[in-house]
């Protein structure tokens, strides 16, 4: 068997963990840090007969995915988040008196699906540049399931980051080149004052 040189063959390329675009509620690409691919458990259940244990394949578990974003003062990554939090169906307890009816509402898995676009996707891509998707995952029925808004420390003067972690019915693989990512309900990474800083 004829073993191949590979280390010597300029066109096979690795994939890199610097190359890859997010699709998240609207956010522009810049803000993007870093995010987890998805992951998947499969349980298992055991039948025990005599000394012996026999193990059976079980449920498929879609592990939780982390994102963290920069937070740059426009667009601001905070009230974003916050915002969405908002669409979501989240009221505030003084809200609750002065909306009368529509206080009394609460967060749904829709409006939260709905408010970060129904899909969250990320894109693997290679030296050609966006053009060349070499692999592409959907996060479908997005949830937030936190958000962390860093500390501030007058000792450093690192940037701000905001990790947020989803969580999500099922991942797809290679299904969502093409797919259009909607943006959610209400305004994303925006302010008024200076809208032509703000446009991804």
């Amino acid at each position: 068997m004829t073993t191949q040189n590979f280390w010597s063959q300029k066109q096979l390329e690795p994939k890199r963990k610097f190359r890859w675009l997010l699709y998240f509620a609207g956010a522009p690409q810049f803000i993007a840090k870093s995010v987890t691919k998805p992951s998947f458990t499969v349980g298992t259940t055991s039948h025990n007969f005599l000394q012996h244990q026999f193990n059976y394949p079980g449920r498929v578990t879609w592990n939780d995915v982390s994102v963290t974003l920069v937070d740059p003062v426009h667009p601001d990554a905070t009230a974003s988040l916050y915002e969405i939090l908002k669409d979501s169906g989240y009221i505030l307890p003084p809200d609750i008196v002065s909306q009368g009816d529509a206080g009394l509402a609460t967060i749904s898995k829709e409006k939260m699906v709905t408010s970060l676009g129904n899909r969250v996707r990320i894109d693997q891509i290679s030296a050609s540049g966006a053009g060349e998707v070499i692999e592409s995952w959907v996060l479908n029925n997005p949830l937030i399931t936190n958000v962390n808004f860093d500390g501030l420390d007058y000792g450093t003067d690192e940037m701000l980051n905001i990790t947020v972690g989803i969580k999500y019915d099922w991942a797809s693989l290679n299904d969502g080149q093409g797919v259009q990512i909607q943006t959610g309900a209400g305004v994303r990474w925006t302010a008024a004052e200076e809208p032509g800083l703000l446009e991804s």
